[in-house]
């Protein structure tokens, strides 16, 4: 069932577990090597939900951790400025081949950024995953090595993802109404 404030479903539930496991297939094809130490890194708080589907679906052994980032002024708008709330402290990084868990990218500052970051920590080799990606507002290149589906640029919520801290829990990504967030900016 809709939520009164979503204007639209953009992804429903069944399109989700579709993309979890087209992802979860391309992963456990990658990973699938003696050599390869997977460690799925969930970038809080967003990234809970499809980590989670994720991680069910994958068939080749792997680790979990996570990061906090905002890269978030007043909530609507990206501030241009990476801050990491909670860091990757590990001493075994030059052994570990991360994968970065996120939600959504947009400017693709924020994994742009990490992916550097965690290389320079000395991890063995950092690869990035997206449920969502929007292209159109991209300030910086970059292209994520696995994508769950690309959208327009409108303010979407649900699995995970949150307007003021709503609306993570809705089963389902929808399109925000624009009233609701309007007043916020």
């Amino acid at each position: 069932m809709k939520h009164k404030d979503i204007d639209r479903i953009l992804v429903s539930e069944e399109e989700l577990d579709k993309i979890t496991t087209r992802i979860a297939a391309e992963i456990d094809r990658d990973y699938n090597r003696p050599d390869k130490r997977l460690v799925l890194v969930c970038i809080l708080k967003g990234s809970i939900m499809f980590m989670g589907d994720l991680m069910k679906k994958l068939t080749v052994p792997c680790e979990i951790d996570c990061m906090k980032v905002s890269s978030y002024g007043n909530g609507t708008v990206s501030s241009g400025s990476i801050h990491i709330i909670l860091d990757l402290i590990r001493s075994d990084l030059a052994t570990c081949d991360l994968l970065i868990i996120e939600d959504i990218i947009d400017s693709g500052t924020t994994l742009s950024y990490l992916t550097n970051y965690l290389k320079l920590k000395g991890a063995r080799s950092v690869r990035t995953c997206t449920l969502l990606d929007k292209p159109s507002r991209r300030k910086v290149q970059y292209v994520p090595d696995y994508i769950g589906l690309e959208i327009p640029d409108e303010f979407v919520v649900g699995y995970g993802l949150d307007f003021a801290e709503n609306y993570r829990a809705l089963p389902y990504v929808g399109i925000l109404k624009p009233e609701v967030y309007s007043n916020a900016k």
